[in-house]
């Protein structure tokens, strides 16, 4: 299974947020382990760098993005994306626009969000971080 990882729920797990927490890093460990197939959106690395400034040194979020990275492979953002995105009207947020774009450049088969309302019009399902578990659990 593919599934693009918002940028919420990594900082669930770069700060530790409960009740968030114990799924998130679930989902992360199993893109570590490979039983799934995890990208996350390359503008998500400066927002999470913007996100994590006031909970972690320069340093500790340079390392922690590192770790993410080794995690999940990164799909870039390219001026066909961005294009689209700015083409899109049927997203009032233009950073889950290109959450979207990114997701279906890598044919996922869910967008992992705690906010799967900001993409009721997507072209790849939005899921719960819970109900993205509950697929899997064999």
């Amino acid at each position: 299974m593919r599934a693009l990882i918002d940028t919420n729920i990594l900082a669930d797990v770069l700060l530790g947020r409960d009740p968030y927490y114990d799924i998130a890093y679930n989902i992360l460990a199993l893109c570590a382990s490979k039983k799934v197939s995890g990208y996350i959106a390359a503008h998500s690395i400066p927002n999470l760098f913007y996100i994590l400034r006031n909970s972690m040194s320069k340093e500790e979020r340079r390392v922690a993005l590192k770790d993410i990275c080794q995690i999940v492979k990164v799909e870039g953002i390219d001026s066909f994306k961005i294009l689209s995105a700015l083409d899109n009207g049927d997203f009032s947020d233009f950073e889950d626009c290109l959450q979207e774009e990114c997701a279906v450049s890598v044919s996922a088969d869910y967008i992992v969000t705690r906010n799967p309302k900001d993409f009721a019009l997507s072209r790849v399902p939005a899921i719960l971080p819970n109900e993205f578990l509950e697929k899997l659990a064999f």
